[in-house]
C-alpha cells in the first residue's frame, strides 16, 4: 500500500471526513484490521482564510508548499490537497515537491465523463465558482460548467465560511442550497458538483432528484485506488 500525503485543515471539519472515508475505503477493499497509510499536515485555516480574503494567493501558496515539503519528507508517495479552493495554488505546490498530485478537479472530471455528464452546475466558495482555475480545469476535459447567479453565489459562499467550516448545519441553509441546485438544473446542468469539501456535510444525494457529485468522496475513492494500485 502506498502512503497518502494529505494537506488538510481547510477546514478541519472536512478533513476529518477525508480521514474517516480513507480508512473506511481501505478496510472495505482489504478487510480485517487494515487501515489507510497516510501522512496528514493540517494547517491553521484562519491564516489561509485571511490570505484568501486579501487575494494574497502567493503567501497562501508558500504555506501550502511548506506543508507539502513536510508531507514529502515524512514519506508520502503522492499528495492530496483536501480542499477545492486551494487547488488554485496547485501549480506552485507541484513545482515545490516531486510527489505526484491527485488533482480534485481531474478526479471529478474522470467520474463525470465516465457517467456521460458533459454539462454540470458548480457549487463552492466564490473563488471556486468565479475564478478560472477550477472551471477551466473541468472545461479542459470537455465539460461545460454553469455557476449560480451573483446573489446565489453570495449565499453559497457565506454558508460555507460562516456555518459549515464552523460545524454548523442549518436547515434553512440546506433549503437555500437545494433551491440553487434546482435552478442550476433548470439552466441546463445535468448534474451538480459539490465543489467545496464542506458542502457534503449539508447536502446529500438523497435530498434532491438532481444528480450530485461530492468531490470529497470522489477524491477519496481515487486516492484509495491509487494507494492500492498494483505496481
Amino acid at each position: 500500500m502506498k502512503t497518502m500525503g494529505l494537506i488538510g485543515g481547510m477546514s478541519w471539519e472536512s478533513t476529518q471526513t477525508y480521514y474517516r472515508l480513507l480508512n473506511q475505503k481501505v478496510r472495505e477493499q482489504l478487510g480485517g484490521l487494515h487501515s489507510a497509510k497516510l501522512v496528514l499536515y493540517s494547517v491553521d485555516f484562519s491564516e489561509i482564510e485571511a490570505l484568501q480574503q486579501r487575494g494574497d494567493w502567493d503567501a497562501a501558496a508558500q504555506i501550502l508548499t511548506s506543508a507539502a515539503r513536510s508531507v514529502q519528507a515524512a514519506g508520502a508517495d503522492f499528495l492530496l490537497i483536501c480542499t477545492n479552493t486551494m487547488h488554485k495554488v496547485a501549480p506552485q505546490i507541484e513545482q515545490a515537491v516531486s510527489l505526484p498530485l491527485l488533482h480534485i478537479a481531474d478526479a471529478t472530471a474522470n467520474v463525470l465523463l465516465r457517467d456521460g455528464i458533459d454539462c454540470v452546475g458548480l457549487l463552492g466558495t466564490r473563488f471556486t465558482m468565479e475564478q478560472a482555475f477550477y472551471r477551466d480545469r473541468l472545461q479542459g476535459h470537455g465539460i461545460k460548467v454553469i455557476v449560480p447567479s451573483d446573489a446565489q453565489r453570495k449565499v453559497v459562499h457565506a454558508v460555507i465560511y460562516d456555518e459549515l467550516c464552523l460545524g454548523v448545519i442549518n436547515p434553512d441553509s440546506k433549503a437555500a442550497y437545494l433551491d440553487v441546485i434546482s435552478t442550476l438544473a433548470g439552466d441546463g446542468a445535468r448534474a451538480v458538483i459539490l465543489g467545496c469539501t464542506e458542502i457534503g456535510l449539508l447536502v446529500q444525494g438523497s435530498d434532491t432528484k438532481v444528480k450530485l457529485y461530492d468531490t470529497t468522496e470522489i477524491h477519496v475513492n481515487q486516492a484509495v485506488e491509487l494507494a492500492l494500485e498494483r505496481v
